[in-house]
C-alpha cells in the first residue's frame, strides 16, 4: 500500500510545534512526538494539503512556508508513505486542541530527546544544517527499527 501526506515542522522563537500522537487507536505514531500534518485528500498539491492539516490540527492559517525534502517512510509489511516535509515560520489565528494527541511547543535542542522515529533525528539534523532541499529515505523493520537509509539516492551508514 502506498499513500501521500504531508509533514510540516512550524518554527517560532527557537522552537517548533511538536504533537505528541497519544488518542489514536492503531496508530503506527502512538506515543511518539512528530510534527503536524497529514494524509492527501483527492485533487489536492502538497501545499493545498499542507494548509488544510495544519489548520484542522492547530487552528492555524500557514503564512510562510518552505518544501524542504521528500520523505519516503518505508514502515514494513508492504506500506509506504511518501511525505512532503515542509517547515513554517508565519502564521496567523488561534490554537485550537488537536484531536490526535496534545501540541507543545519544543525547544529545538530538546527535540532529539523526545521518543521520536530514528529517521527523524537525520531530517532535523538536515534541516538544521540548513540543507535546502533533500530526498530522505527510511525504511524500518516493520517496528521502530531503522534497517536502511539513502539520502539523495545514496545509501548512508545507519545511526
Amino acid at each position: 500500500m502506498t499513500s501521500l501526506s504531508t509533514l510540516c515542522y512550524m518554527e517560532q522563537d527557537g522552537k517548533y510545534l511538536m504533537l505528541h500522537r497519544t488518542v489514536k487507536k492503531n496508530d503506527i505514531n502512538k506515543d511518539k512526538w512528530i510534527g503536524v500534518g497529514g494524509h492527501f485528500e483527492a485533487d489536492e498539491s502538497p501545499e493545498e494539503c499542507l494548509l488544510r492539516e495544519v489548520r484542522e490540527e492547530t487552528g492555524y492559517t500557514l503564512t510562510s512556508w518552505k518544501f524542504r525534502g521528500l520523505v519516503t517512510f518505508v514502515s514494513g509489511g508492504g506500506v509506504t508513505e511518501y511525505m512532503s516535509l515542509f517547515t513554517a515560520d508565519g502564521f496567523a489565528g488561534e490554537p485550537v486542541a488537536c484531536d490526535e494527541g496534545e501540541l507543545v511547543w519544543i525547544d529545538k535542542e530538546e527535540v532529539l530527546a523526545l521518543n521520536i522515529w530514528e529517521g527523524d533525528k537525520i531530517f532535523f539534523r538536515l534541516l538544521n544544517e540548513g540543507r535546502e532541499f533533500f530526498s530522505l529515505k527510511l525504511v524500518y523493520d516493520g517496528g521502530d527499527n531503522l534497517v536502511e537509509v539513502a539520502l539523495d539516492g545514496i545509501p548512508m551508514e545507519l545511526p
